[in-house]
C-alpha cells in the first residue's frame, strides 16, 4: 500500500458535516486482495486492536467489522477501522469513516473524522504501517506509535484556558477558529473577538503592562487604598540581603515580571538565604523584588468584566506521608493520578522532584528518599501555583464582600477586564482587618484551570463568564451570511445580492469568480469561491453581511469555508464539471451542491429554482427538507404548478407578471421591482438574467430589504460596471459584440434563446470548451451551438487543462457539423484572433457572441477597434421582446 496523499476538509463537506482528513490510499498489489486471504491476518488485527471487536460496521451492532474482516473487506476499508481504533486509544476518539473508491483501479478515499489534525494524520500513516507490518506477520512497534502520537495530541490541544472559553463559545453557538497557539478567534466579520488564553479582545494592553511590574502593580494599588506587602526593588545581591534588613524577617523574593511562581522564594529568615534567593530570582527575571511576607492562607479571586466570578484557595505541591514510602515513592504515587499531566493539558500538573523540591524538603527536615510518617503532609514548593503541581479548593461563595469589592477594585485601577488577583488573607470568608493581609499580585491573562477543575468543592464556568463579557446579550458572534450556489448564475446572482445590500450602507464582503471583495475594494484577483476565500471574508473586521459565491470545486476539495448560512440560493444544478474531482455523474453534482443547502441554519431561508428539476428536488431531500428552515421559489413562470402549490401552502415565491417582479407570500402578492428598469435583463431579452435577478431580489428580502431597496439596488446594477464578463454588450462600427463568461451547454442554451429573438440578424458565436470535461459534455455543448448561432467559430483554451493541442477545437467542429452539416464553423484557436476576424467580417446589425477564457485580452482588441461599451441593443425599443414583458 502507499499513501498518495492525505486532505484536510476543516469546514462541512460532502462526507460529513463535521472536519475530516480525506487519504488517498493506493493498494497496489493489495487491490484485488481481501481480509481473509492472507492466512492468519485477521487474527493477528484483532490481537494487536482488541477494540475492534465492538466496531459496528454496516451490521450496526458490535461485532459487524470482524464478520466483514472473516468474510473478506478490501483493505482499505481495514485502515479505515485501524485509523479509527487508534484515535480512542490516543485520546482523540471519532467514530465516523468510510472508504470510497477513487479514480481508478486500486485506489480508495479512506475519510475519517478527525479531533486533532496533526494527532489524526499521524496515525493514519501508522494504521497503514501497522496494516502492512501484520500481513508480512512482523513486529511493530504499536505500543512506541501511540505514544508518540499521544505527545503530538498533547502538544497541539488547547490550554484549559483557552479550551474553557472555547468550549463555552460553542454552546453559545459561536463559531472560532484557531490563528496560532492559544491565540484564537471567535466570531464572524464585525463581530470578531480575539483571545489569547485568559487575555481578551479589549483587555488593556497598558493594564497588562502594569501587572507585569509587580512593584508598579503595589504602587498603584496603594494609592487605591488597597493593602499590599511593603517591598523594594533590589539589582544585586548585596542589595537584596539590605532590604532583608530593612524591612524585617521573613521576605519573599521574586523576579519582578515573573510568572507562574518561577523564580520565587518565601520565608526567607537569613542574609545568606536572601542572596540566594536573589540569584534563583536573577535567572527569571533581570529586576528583583524582595517584599515582606503576608501570613495566612493563598487565594486567587477571578475578576471578568469588573465583577467576581469565582475564588479558589491554593495549596502547594504536597505528599502525604504513609510511614512505608519514601517522599520520592510517593511522588511517584501521586503522579499516577490520570489527572495529572505535563504542562496544562491536564487538570492537575505532574509533581517534580528538582532543585526547588529539595531545597523545600530540607528546610522540612527531610530529604527524597526520607520517608516522612503516616499523616505528615510534606510539601515539595513554597508557593501555590497550578503549573508546579499545586491543587485548588473551590471557595467561591465563602468570598466576604468586602473582600470581593477590594478585588473588583483591585482589577478595576489597574486596568484589567479578565484578571486574577492573588491575595494572602487569614480567612477569605472574613472581613480584612488592619495589616493581616492583602493583595500580593495582579496577573493578566490568569489561568482558569484551577476553577473548572478544582481539586475540592464546586466547579465554575469561568469560560463562559469570559464570553459574555465578549459578547453580551446573547450575540452569537455572527453577521448574516449569503451563500450562492449553482452551475449557471452564481456569480450575477453574488454580485446582484452585494450590490443591493452595499447600497444600503452596510460593508459587504463577497466572493465570486473574478476576486474577493470588502466593499467597493478587491482585495483579491481570482477564482476565489472555495472556503479560504470564504474564511478571509468572514475574518475581515470591516464586514457587516457576508455574501459567498460557493463553487463545486471548493465544496469537493476544501469544504465549505463556514458551518451555517443564513440564506442560501442554488440558482440551478446542470450537467458541468462531470469527470473532474469523483464527480462522474449527474447525481454527483447534485450531491455536492446539496450541501449548501444542508447547511441553512434553522430559521434561514432557502430560496430555490422551481423550473430546474435538480434544484427544485433539494426542498423535498431528507437532510434539507424542515419545518424549521424557510423554502422561497422562483420562476419565470407566474402560472408554474410548483409556484402555485407552494404559495397554496402558504409558501413565498418569486416570479414575473405583468412587467413586474412579484412576490407572493401565501395569496398575497407584492410587487418588487418594475421589469423594464432593470438593465440586464434586456427588456425581457435575457431571461436567464431576469431569473438571476428573481433568485436575488428573494435572497434579498429573507435578509431583510424592502421592495424600494431591491429596485433601487437592481436598477442601478449594470452589466459593465458591476457584471464585468457576463453578458457584456460593445458597440464596433455597424454591429455588436457581446462578452460572456458561459462554458456549459446550459449556458450556451441561455445565449441561444436569446439570439433567437434577434428578428433575423446574423448570430456568430466564438466558443469553447474547458479540457477537462466528459466528451460527452463537450459534445451536448456543440450540438446546442450548432442549433443556436448563424455561424461559429471555434477558439481553445489556453490552459488546455491535460489535452493535446488542437484536441477539443476538433472535437467541437466535429459535433457541430454531424448537427447541422451545413453550418458554417472554423477553428482559429487564438480567441483574440478568432474576434478580429469576426470583426473584420462583420454586418451590419449583426452580433458576435464571445464566450471568453481571457476577458482583459479581449477588451484590449476591443479596444483597438474603438468599440464603446452600451447598456442594451438598440432594436429591443421596438422589438416584442421590449413591449411583452407579460412572460
Amino acid at each position: 500500500m502507499r499513501i498518495l496523499g492525505i486532505k484536510t476538509l476543516s469546514g462541512p463537506n460532502v462526507f460529513h458535516h463535521k472536519p475530516v482528513l480525506v487519504m488517498r490510499l493506493d493498494l497496489e498489489d493489495l487491490a484485488e486482495t481481501r481480509s481473509c486471504d492472507p492466512p492468519g491476518f485477521t487474527d493477528r488485527l484483532l490481537t494487536a486492536l482488541p477494540g475492534l471487536h465492538d466496531h459496528h460496521c454496516a451490521a450496526g451492532a458490535p461485532g459487524g467489522l470482524v464478520k466483514r474482516l472473516q468474510g473478506g473487506t478490501y483493505f482499505g476499508h481495514v485502515v479505515e477501522h485501524v485509523a479509527l481504533e487508534l484515535s480512542i486509544a490516543v485520546g482523540i476518539g471519532v467514530n465516523h469513516g468510510k472508504t470510497i473508491r477513487g479514480e481508478r483501479e486500486g485506489v480508495y478515499q479512506v475519510v475519517v473524522r478527525y479531533l486533532c489534525e496533526p494527532g489524526m494524520k499521524f496515525l493514519l500513516h501508522t494504521a497503514v504501517e501497522l496494516v502492512q507490518a501484520l500481513l508480512r506477520n512482523e513486529p511493530y512497534p504499536l505500543d512506541e506509535r501511540v505514544a508518540q502520537a499521544r505527545r503530538i495530541v498533547e502538544e497541539a490541544a488547547l490550554g484549559p484556558s483557552t479550551r474553557a472559553i472555547v468550549e463555552a463559545a460553542i454552546r453559545r453557538g459561536i463559531p472560532w477558529r484557531r490563528i496560532h497557539g492559544s491565540i484564537i478567534q471567535l466570531g464572524h466579520g464585525r463581530n470578531i473577538r480575539r483571545i489569547e488564553a485568559a487575555v481578551g479582545h479589549a483587555t488593556s494592553a497598558i493594564g497588562v503592562d502594569i501587572a507585569a511590574d509587580k512593584d508598579l502593580t503595589k504602587e498603584v494599588l496603594k494609592r487605591a487604598y488597597i493593602p499590599v506587602p511593603r517591598g523594594t526593588i533590589v539589582h544585586t545581591r548585596e542589595e537584596a540581603i539590605e532590604a532583608l534588613t530593612d524591612l524585617g524577617p521573613p521576605v519573599v523574593v521574586k523576579p519582578l515580571d515573573g510568572h507562574q511562581g518561577q523564580g520565587v522564594t518565601l520565608s526567607i529568615t537569613t542574609p545568606e538565604e536572601a542572596g540566594d534567593a536573589f540569584v534563583r530570582a536573577r535567572e527569571f527575571g533581570r529586576l528583583v523584588l524582595v517584599e515582606e511576607l503576608f501570613h495566612g492562607r493563598d487565594y486567587r479571586v477571578l475578576v471578568v468584566g469588573g465583577r467576581v466570578v469565582a475564588a479558589s484557595e491554593r495549596v502547594p505541591a504536597r505528599v502525604t506521608g504513609d510511614g512505608e514510602h519514601t517522599v520520592e515513592e510517593l511522588v511517584d504515587l501521586a503522579n499516577q493520578d490520570p489527572r495529572r499531566g505535563d504542562g496544562h493539558e491536564r487538570p492537575l500538573t505532574r509533581l517534580r522532584l528538582d532543585e526547588h523540591a529539595l531545597r523545600c524538603l530540607a528546610r522540612q527536615g527531610l530529604s527524597a528518599l526520607g520517608i516522612p510518617p503516616a499523616g505528615r503532609v510534606v510539601f515539595l514548593r513554597d508557593t501555590a501555583n497550578l503549573s508546579t503541581g499545586g491543587t485548588a479548593r473551590d471557595v467561591t461563595d465563602e468570598i466576604h464582600p468586602t473582600i470581593a469589592r477590594m478585588c473588583e477594585r483591585a482589577a478595576r485601577v489597574v486596568g484589567l477586564d479578565i484578571c486574577g488577583i492573588d491575595l494572602v488573607l487569614p480567612a477569605i470568608h472574613e472581613p480584612l482587618a488592619g495589616r493581616r493581609g492583602g493583595v500580593i499580585e495582579v496577573n493578566a491573562g490568569p489561568g482558569l484551570r484551577m476553577h473548572q477543575f478544582p481539586s475540592e468543592g464546586r466547579a465554575r464556568d469561568v469560560g463562559d463568564a469570559v464570553v459574555k463579557l465578549l459578547y453580551p446579550e446573547e450575540n452569537n458572534g455572527r453577521v448574516p451570511l449569503i451563500s450562492i450556489t449553482g452551475t449557471n448564475g452564481k456569480t450575477t446572482v453574488t454580485r446582484m445580492v452585494s450590490h443591493i445590500i452595499g447600497r444600503t450602507g452596510v460593508t459587504v464582503g463577497c466572493t465570486t469568480t473574478d476576486g474577493t471583495y470588502v466593499g467597493q475594494e478587491q482585495i483579491s484577483v481570482g477564482d476565489n469561491t472555495g472556503p479560504r476565500s470564504a474564511q478571509s471574508v468572514l475574518g475581515d473586521p470591516a464586514v457587516d453581511v457576508a455574501v459567498l459565491e460557493t463553487a463545486r470545486g471548493g465544496i469537493v476539495r476544501g469544504g465549505l469555508g463556514y458551518d451555517w448560512s443564513d440564506i442560501s440560493v442554488v440558482t440551478n444544478i446542470q450537467r458541468d464539471h462531470l469527470g473532474q474531482d469523483g464527480i462522474e455523474s449527474l447525481e454527483d453534482l447534485i450531491h455536492v451542491k446539496a450541501l449548501v443547502a444542508e447547511r441553512v441554519r434553522h430559521g434561514g431561508t432557502l430560496v430555490l429554482n422551481a423550473d430546474d428539476e435538480h434544484a427544485l428536488g433539494l426542498a423535498d431531500a431528507p437532510r434539507v427538507r424542515s419545518p424549521r428552515r424557510n423554502v422561497v421559489f422562483f420562476s419565470l413562470h407566474a402560472d408554474s404548478p410548483v409556484v402555485r402549490a407552494h404559495c397554496a401552502a402558504n409558501g413565498t415565491a418569486y416570479f414575473p407578471h405583468d412587467g413586474w417582479i412579484i412576490e407572493q407570500r401565501g395569496h398575497h402578492r407584492e410587487p418588487v421591482a418594475r421589469i423594464h428598469d432593470i438593465p440586464v435583463v434586456m427588456r425581457g431579452l435575457a431571461e436567464f438574467q431576469l431569473a438571476n435577478a428573481l433568485a436575488a431580489a428573494a435572497a434579498c428580502r429573507a435578509y431583510g430589504l424592502g421592495a424600494d431597496d431591491i429596485s433601487d439596488g437592481l436598477r442601478t446594477f449594470t452589466a459593465l460596471e458591476h457584471n464585468p464578463g457576463r453578458v457584456n454588450i460593445f458597440q464596433v462600427g455597424r454591429g455588436y459584440v457581446v462578452l460572456d463568461y458561459g462554458h456549459n451547454p446550459e449556458a450556451f442554451r441561455a445565449i441561444c434563446r436569446m439570439a433567437a429573438r434577434m428578428e433575423g440578424r446574423r448570430v456568430t458565436a466564438i466558443l469553447g470548451v474547458p479540457g477537462d470535461r466528459m466528451d460527452a459534455l463537450i459534445e451536448e455543448a456543440a450540438r446546442v451551438a450548432a442549433r443556436g448561432f448563424s455561424r461559429i467559430i471555434v477558439r481553445e483554451d489556453a490552459d488546455r487543462r491535460g489535452r493535446q493541442p488542437g484536441e477539443i477545437p476538433l472535437m467541437l467542429r466535429n459535433a457541430i457539423q454531424q448537427e447541422l452539416p451545413h453550418r458554417e464553423c472554423r477553428i482559429i484557436p487564438d480567441e483574440v484572433d478568432a474576434l478580429t476576424t469576426a470583426l473584420h467580417e462583420l454586418q451590419e446589425g449583426e452580433l458576435v457572441v464571445v464566450f471568453h477564457e481571457n476577458r482583459d485580452r479581449l477588451l484590449e482588441a476591443l479596444d483597438a477597434w474603438d468599440a464603446q461599451p452600451v447598456s442594451s441593443l438598440p432594436w429591443l425599443a421596438t422589438s416584442q421582446a421590449g413591449r411583452d414583458l407579460t412572460l
